[in-house]
């Protein structure tokens, strides 16, 4: 029995967004952005001043990859940090005023990408394939963690 790439799930949608990815990047780029924060980045822009380890639990990514992503981010001047008042083990994540400028610019750039990498489906197609994504995502979501909820994939409409 051979493996079919054409009919792995896990396959197609890497390759998806490997190209997504790419195509955001050229968009993003001359905002000084890059696809590695731009997941951080909507989640502040959703909810400024989060702790790192809710970042980490909503973008379902490594501590140390998080970590990173934030000390460039720091660097770049996108966010800053500041201690939690209840809890000094934790640092509040807060955007900074360039971050915020860039925020309808950023978002725009992403709802492009998504309309021309969706440009092939009927809009009738196009909700159900983000739909069944979102499924796919909360059963993957479900397996790795059991406090995980569909809420993150709700459909919002801010990329279509």
């Amino acid at each position: 029995m051979t493996f079919e790439k054409s009919d792995s799930a896990g396959y197609l949608v890497n390759h998806l967004a490997r190209l997504f990815a790419q195509g955001l990047h050229e968009r993003i780029r001359p905002l000084g952005l890059s696809p590695g924060v731009f997941p951080a980045l909507l989640e502040l822009w959703e909810q400024d001043g989060l702790t790192q380890r809710q970042l980490v639990e909503r973008l379902d990514i490594e501590q140390a990859t998080m970590a990173n992503t934030l000390a460039r981010m720091e660097r770049d001047g996108l966010v800053r940090r500041t201690p939690h008042p209840q809890d000094a083990r934790a640092q509040l994540v807060w955007l900074t005023e360039r971050a915020k400028a860039l925020e309808g610019e950023a978002t725009a750039a992403a709802k492009a990408q998504n309309a021309e990498g969706l440009a092939a489906l009927s809009p009738e197609e196009r909700e159900v394939f983000l739909e069944l994504m979102r499924r796919v995502l909360a059963t993957l979501r479900r397996g790795r963690n059991s406090s995980s909820s569909i809420r993150d994939f709700a459909p919002a409409g801010r990329f279509r």
